[in-house]
């Protein structure tokens, strides 16, 4: 047994944390959809989505953009959202994401804040759309105290994500 690799069963472990861990947040925070909050107007954010979004700006060459698809289907499923929505606008956000890696050089705490509430703000309008679409006729304004404090709860999920990540690469 060398000292430097473990033994076979650590490396599996580790191997395997490293590749589970993002995806079972993200599902474990899709799973946050089925408490039984309840509100007369939305204020509670998509926190799949936040932890998705924080993911992908941490760990940029961890999910591919396809990686959206099977995860906006879970959220889909669990929310009950229509079929199909969060898995168009979480694979949308993952090619913009993957757009704006090809053009900016280079990122800090605040470029990412700025994505991350720019990706906020069109997953709000884009489900706001798709919701009338389907014959919901509530005003946009309905929306913002959910848009604020989803703007303003990111870096606490940012910050969560970073410590997860942390212990998922740690030996």
């Amino acid at each position: 047994m060398s000292r430097i690799a473990g033994s076979e069963r650590d490396v599996a472990w580790w191997s395997a944390r490293r590749q589970l861990v993002p995806v079972l947040t993200t599902l474990a925070a899709a799973l946050l959809d089925s408490l039984p909050i309840v509100t007369q107007t939305p204020l509670v954010p998509d926190f799949a989505f936040l932890v998705l979004i924080a993911w992908r700006l941490l760990r940029p060459e961890l999910w591919q953009a396809y990686a959206a698809l099977p995860l906006g289907f879970f959220a889909d499923l669990v929310a009950g959202h229509p079929l199909g929505q969060s898995m168009a606008i979480w694979t949308i956000t993952f090619l913009a994401f993957d757009l704006i890696d090809l053009r900016v050089g280079w990122r800090d705490y605040w470029t990412d804040w700025l994505f991350a509430s720019l990706a906020i703000a069109f997953h709000s309008a884009a489900a706001w759309y798709i919701g009338w679409i389907g014959g919901s006729r509530t005003d946009f304004m309905i929306l913002m105290p959910q848009l604020v404090l989803s703007l303003f709860s990111f870096p606490l999920v940012a910050r969560i994500v970073l410590g997860l990540d942390r212990w998922r690469l740690a030996r």
